[in-house]
């Protein structure tokens, strides 16, 4: 098993040394980086990949709560702080722990062998997502032949009477199947109805302009009725 790649952010240098011997008498972490400020701990984490942030609250320019909502894939966390009105809306950020100053070795361990078992289901997950992506495919009948079609290179697909258009990143596949058997042949929710010819690829969306979508130059419609659903499903914004 690979060590797990620990970085320390704190604005006080007693506890960043605090945190540091700490991080020493565990041999399975492995520390690539302590910062005092959360400018210099985004640079960090740009250049070496972080599996654990043990993260203090009170950091100059932003709020380490604040500073991991703009995370977009946030190692997991756990909160160093000597603020206990902070812990409701850490668990909500998805911390796995939240440590009192000033804490014990043993309260350190406790949070370490918590954030492990984090990281590995979060492993496991991201192998789970990589094996689907790779494996699961769509077979199509097109020009005589019988293709191999990976999901994740669809970009949308429009339904007409007899056959549907399916339009891939490489090139587009005309086929006599039904526009209904594919929405239940495609998973959900990665693949969306938003029209009642046309499904799209959930993360290949660009942007959304009036009552048509957009994925890179083409131009989808969306259904007026389910518009303000689909818009939170496609578009999730995070609460503030």
């Amino acid at each position: 098993m690979s060590n797990v790649k620990t970085l320390l952010v704190d604005d006080e240098f007693l506890a960043l040394t605090l945190l540091e011997g700490y991080v020493a008498q565990i041999p399975t972490l492995e520390l690539v980086g302590k910062a005092k400020s959360p400018q210099r701990a985004l640079e960090l984490m740009n250049q070496h990949p972080v599996d654990l942030l043990f993260l203090d609250i009170q950091l100059p320019g932003i709020h380490g709560n604040q500073f991991l909502k703009t995370l977009n894939n946030p190692p997991v966390t756990v909160f160093t702080t000597a603020y206990s009105e902070y812990a409701v809306e850490a668990f909500e950020l998805g911390a796995v722990d939240y440590l009192l100053k000033p804490f014990s070795f043993d309260r350190f361990l406790q949070a370490t062998r918590k954030s492990q078992t984090a990281i590995n289901h979060k492993n496991a997950t991201t192998l789970a997502r990589k094996a689907l992506t790779e494996d699961e495919f769509l077979s199509v009948k097109a020009d005589g032949k019988i293709y191999r079609i990976p999901f994740d290179s669809i970009l949308y697909i429009e339904g007409y009477k007899e056959y549907v258009k399916i339009v891939t990143q490489q090139r587009t596949y005309i086929t006599l199947e039904t526009f209904k058997n594919l929405e239940v042949i495609l998973p959900a929710p990665s693949f969306l109805r938003v029209h009642k010819s046309f499904m799209v690829a959930k993360n290949k969306v660009n942007a959304l302009s009036g009552g048509m979508l957009k994925i890179g130059l083409t131009e989808i419609p969306i259904s007026r009725e389910k518009k303000e659903e689909l818009v939170k499903i496609i578009f999730p914004t995070k609460n503030t």
